[in-house]
């Protein structure tokens, strides 16, 4: 197995189709085929299923494909690396961030990020919502920011941030803001917001079903930004997690007898393929005092 091959079968997975691999490759159709015949022959099955025009990958070619996109991205990392060394510039991580965390938490240890590692800039992207580890594991991302654990597996590390609970959120001076724990009854009169978003909607629904309060929404939607402003007008309530306030003018309270939380979790690639730099801000948030 050779680079080339690597590249090969990434530009057909892509695409699915020889003709366009080759030329993306740089080369001609038959030696691009004959790679990928000795690649399936080393491996020990197909990657592809022919069938015309209806080529598609087989599990075992996702699976590959998977991993050499891990190694394209780790040689990119390494040539990243030379040249950043060589030129004298800084290394550039991009950081996924799932939409529903807001940047509250985050000012403070960014800044310490960068007050220490002064080579590294950061790119931070909203991460889709059928977005996860798994763009971690592609490369696309050289790590992520997630609400929840992702499911257990040996490839990826782990770093948990913090823990945040789940309350109702409404506008400061708000009649519900005279209890320390808001009674769920009390929240059946109010105008609610629902975040489309939030990873424990189906949760918080079951839970307010469960005592026979129907909560109907006057407003939906998956931007957190319009949500909270609707919320902040004083015209509705909601419920987010108590770190996610970012507009003046919110005030929260626990609700009775909702014991909701998330763990907001640092997730990387595991093992010696990592970055240096990013093993170092792993380090440095697992210390960090959230």
């Amino acid at each position: 197995m050779d680079i080339n091959q690597i590249t090969y079968f990434l530009h057909l997975a892509e695409t699915l189709n020889f003709t366009e691999a080759a030329r993306r490759s740089g080369v001609a159709q038959p030696s691009l085929t004959k790679s990928i015949r000795k690649l399936e022959e080393e491996l020990g099955g197909p990657l592809l299923y022919r069938d015309g025009k209806d080529s598609r990958l087989t599990a075992l070619g996702r699976e590959i494909q998977v991993e050499f996109m891990r190694i394209e991205s780790g040689l990119m990392n390494v040539r990243e690396l030379a040249e950043n060394s060589v030129r004298g510039r800084k290394r550039v991580l991009s950081i996924g961030v799932a939409s529903t965390i807001a940047p509250n938490a985050f000012a403070g240890f960014i800044r310490h990020v960068l007050s220490q590692l002064p080579s590294v800039e950061l790119n931070v992207h909203t991460l889709a919502a059928d977005e996860g580890a798994a763009e971690v594991l592609s490369g696309k991302y050289d790590a992520c920011i997630l609400p929840t654990v992702p499911k257990e597996n040996f490839k990826l590390a782990v770093q948990p941030l913090f823990r945040e609970r789940y309350l109702l959120a409404f506008a400061k001076g708000h009649a519900l803001s005279r209890f320390d724990e808001i009674p769920a009854k009390e929240m059946a009169n109010e105008p609610f917001v629902d975040r489309l978003a939030c990873e424990f909607h189906s949760q918080i629904i079951a839970h307010f079903m469960d005592r026979d309060i129907l909560m109907y929404p006057r407003f939906s939607s998956e931007r957190e930004d319009w949500v909270q402003h609707i919320v902040a007008s004083g015209n509705a309530v909601c419920i987010m997690p108590e770190r996610s306030c970012t507009v003046a003018g919110i005030d929260a309270r626990p609700v009775a007898k909702m014991d909701l939380s998330r763990e907001v979790v640092l997730v990387t690639v595991s093992g010696n393929g990592t970055p240096s730099e990013l093993r170092q801000i792993t380090g440095m948030a697992a210390a960090y005092q959230w």
